[in-house]
């Protein structure tokens, strides 16, 4: 153990970044162990520090820690032991881990043209500070995914913008770029669905919108125009960032933001750089994100709910 911990502490930055580099491209966390001759925990432990936090390699980051608040908002993770309530809490993680693992089962062997019928959508924030939402945390050791380490997260804290767009196979939304102020349901009813009523017409009857629990998603209001207009919402599980493809195109803006020769310096720049690099990303990274969702359903429920590290 002593001498994983210190192969781990001293993986430069260039090796961490041709370790995840690998993985996404489709490697094993074993194949990728075995070539830089590291321990297998040592490369799950940064895969998943990665996928949860967008910082295995010190960078751009696009502020957007992967997580929910109850209402499917941000999370980061925090381990307090010392909270009571402890018996409650597990009950209410008990019923979270069914009704994902019931989602996941009752979604797992959809085929690839109904996965493509699903607009997926999300909000993030960038920020021009690479460090603006990383914190230093204690837990036991296991516990990353564990529903008791979660603690809401300020969605629309920080000098950035908040962005918003939908993905789906074969295609994608404008980016959306937020004004100043908080985003409340009629902002969302104003701004963001009318995208959503251009790929219903699109589309037809067969369409199918996602987007989370968040409160400005289920207003009254929200729910009255997707019934206006007859836009099918899919369940979404609460607290279920990681069966949402678009967490990677997050990743993905933000690391090109991060290879950028001159990186943005205002909010301005920030603008430009994030419409240019989300017009610059290609559709085939989005299918293949989409594809996913049937391995990220079979391997939700083999853990039986639980949170798993995509």
């Amino acid at each position: 153990m002593a001498n994983n911990q210190s192969v781990r502490r001293h993986l430069d930055a260039f090796t961490r970044g041709q370790i995840i580099g690998k993985l996404e491209e489709g490697r094993s966390v074993t194949s990728v162990a075995a070539e830089f001759g590291i321990a297998h925990s040592i490369v799950s432990r940064l895969w998943r520090q990665f996928q949860t936090t967008g910082t295995a390699i010190r960078g751009f980051s696009s502020g957007h820690p992967r997580g929910t608040t109850p209402a499917d908002d941000w999370y980061t993770l925090s381990y307090r032991p010392e909270e009571t309530g402890g018996r409650q809490r597990e009950k209410s993680f008990d019923t979270q881990y069914r009704r994902r693992s019931l989602w996941c089962r009752e979604h797992r062997n959809w085929r690839d043209n109904e996965w493509g019928r699903v607009l997926f959508t999300d909000e993030s924030r960038f920020s021009l500070s690479s460090d603006s939402h990383r914190i230093l945390i204690w837990r036991e050791r296991g516990s990353r995914n564990h529903p008791s380490n979660i603690i809401e997260r300020d969605r629309y804290g920080g000098h950035g913008v908040l962005v918003w767009r939908g993905i789906m196979f074969g295609s994608r939304t404008d980016l959306h770029i937020f004004d100043a102020g908080s985003v409340n349901g009629t902002r969302y009813c104003n701004e963001i669905l009318p995208y959503v009523r251009l790929f219903r017409g699109a589309m037809g009857l067969q369409f199918l919108f996602m987007d989370d629990n968040a409160p400005c998603h289920r207003t009254v209001a929200a729910d009255q125009l997707l019934e206006s207009e007859d836009i099918e919402r899919m369940d979404w599980p609460a607290r279920s960032p990681d069966l949402n493809p678009i967490e990677h195109v997050w990743d993905f803006l933000g690391r090109r933001l991060a290879a950028r020769s001159l990186p943005p310096v205002t909010i301005r720049e920030l603008r430009l750089a994030l419409q240019d690099e989300w017009a610059a990303m290609p559709q085939q990274l989005i299918d293949t994100l989409i594809l996913s969702m049937g391995r990220r359903c079979e391997t939700c429920q083999a853990v039986r709910g639980d949170h798993i590290p995509y």
